[in-house]
C-alpha cells in the first residue's frame, strides 16, 4: 500500500475532526463546495477506541466511521485523502480498533487524538492528556502502528498545563508516524487566547533536526484559505488545518469563489438538508443538523428571520416548506 503521506501536496490543506460536525454528510457539502486541487484530506469525528472495543457501545459507536457512497465518489474525484481519528488510553484496544478500520472501512489513513482539550475527557487520562503521559502516548502509537499498514498521523497541543513544545514534540518526533499536526495552544486554554503559532514554528525546527520525513501542520485560528498561505510562508509548516473557518464560509476551501449569493448559501443548506436526511433518516437527532444552519443564513436581508424560524425545523420536510416560504416573502422579522 502507498503511503499518501509522501506524495501529499505542500502545502497541504485539511478540515480538522469536529465532534457532531464532520460526518460524512457534512464532508460530503465540504467537498462539494471546495475548489479542484484546495482540499487535500478530511477527517471522521472523535471515534472512541473503548466504544468500538464494546460489545453494546460497538453499534453505537460505528457510525462515527461511516462513508457515504455519495462521499466516496466526491473523494475519488477530487482526490481527497479521509483519515479516522480515534482517541482513548488503552494501547490493546488502539489496535483493534485500527484492525477494524483497515479491515471494514475505506479510510486512507488513521490519526491518534491528543490535543482534544475537553475537561471531561481529559479527567480520564484521554486525548490532550497524553501529553503529560508521554510513556502511555508511546505505547499507544506502537500498539496502532503495529495493528495496520495505514498511514499513522497525531494530532495535538503544544502542551498540557504549560507549553512543553520542545519536550513533547521532540518525544513524538521519534514515533513511527507519518505527520503531526499541532494546534498552536495548551490544553489548559481550551479555545481561548490566541494559538501560538511561534511554538508550531520551533515544532518544525525540531522536526527539520530530528525527523525531516514527517509532515507538520499547522492548526489554530486559521481564517481563511489565504490566511494558511500566510502561516505556511511565515512558520514553515508542511499544511493547514483548519476548524472553525469553516462555520464563517463553507466555502473555505475555494479561495476564488468571491461574493456567495443569498440564493447559493440556501441552495447549500437546502443540499446540506437533504443529504443529512438521506443519510441518517431518524438514526440521528435532527437537533444535530439545525446547529448548521447559523453557517448558510446571514449576510442577507431577513437571514435573521429565516433562521429563528428554521430553528424550530424537526425534519427535512419542514426545512423545505420554511425555504419556500422565506421565497414567498411570508418569513418577515
Amino acid at each position: 500500500m502507498s503511503n499518501f503521506w509522501h506524495n501529499i501536496p505542500t502545502p497541504s490543506f485539511s478540515l480538522a475532526p469536529m465532534e457532531d460536525v464532520t460526518d460524512t454528510s457534512f464532508r460530503e457539502i465540504v467537498l462539494q463546495t471546495s475548489q479542484e486541487g484546495k482540499l487535500n484530506i478530511l477527517f471522521s469525528e472523535f471515534t472512541s477506541v473503548e466504544g468500538m472495543c464494546h460489545p453494546v457501545g460497538h453499534e453505537k459507536v460505528k457510525h462515527r466511521l461511516r462513508i457515504n457512497d455519495s462521499e466516496k465518489a466526491l473523494l475519488k474525484q477530487k482526490n481527497v485523502k479521509i483519515i479516522a481519528q480515534i482517541w482513548g488510553k488503552d494501547p490493546e484496544k488502539y489496535y483493534k480498533t485500527a484492525q477494524y478500520i483497515a479491515r471494514e472501512t475505506d479510510f486512507d489513513g488513521i490519526d491518534i487524538n491528543m490535543g482534544c482539550p475537553v475537561k471531561n475527557v481529559v479527567k480520564n487520562g484521554c486525548c490532550s492528556a497524553l501529553i503529560a503521559q508521554p510513556d502511555l502516548a508511546k505505547e499507544i502509537i506502537l500498539a496502532t502502528k503495529e495493528a495496520t499498514n495505514l498511514p499513522l498521523s497525531v494530532k495535538t497541543r503544544i502542551g498540557f498545563k504549560q507549553v512543553v513544545t520542545e519536550s513533547w514534540i521532540s518525544h513524538l518526533l521519534e514515533m513511527p508516524i507519518d505527520a503531526l499536526t499541532i494546534h498552536g495552544r495548551i490544553q489548559k486554554q481550551l479555545s481561548n487566547g490566541l494559538a501560538d503559532w511561534n511554538e508550531i514554528a520551533k515544532a518544525v525546527q525540531l522536526r527539520n533536526q530530528l525527523a525531516p520525513n514527517i509532515k507538520i501542520i499547522g492548526n489554530g485560528d486559521v481564517e481563511s484559505y489565504e490566511e494558511g498561505l500566510q502561516k505556511v510562508a511565515q512558520y514553515g509548516v508542511d499544511g493547514v488545518m483548519a476548524g472553525r473557518g469553516i462555520f464563517k464560509n463553507p466555502w473555505f476551501f475555494y479561495p476564488d469563489k468571491g461574493e456567495v449569493s443569498m440564493d447559493e448559501k440556501l441552495a447549500l443548506l437546502k443540499e446540506h438538508t437533504r443529504v443529512f436526511d438521506t443519510t441518517w433518516g431518524s438514526e440521528k437527532n435532527f437537533a444535530i443538523l439545525r446547529r448548521f444552519f447559523k453557517i448558510y443564513t446571514s449576510g442577507f436581508a431577513g437571514a435573521s428571520a429565516l433562521r429563528n424560524t428554521l430553528m424550530n425545523s424537526h425534519n427535512a420536510k419542514e426545512v423545505y416548506e420554511m425555504l419556500n416560504q422565506f421565497a414567498a416573502g411570508k418569513i418577515n422579522s
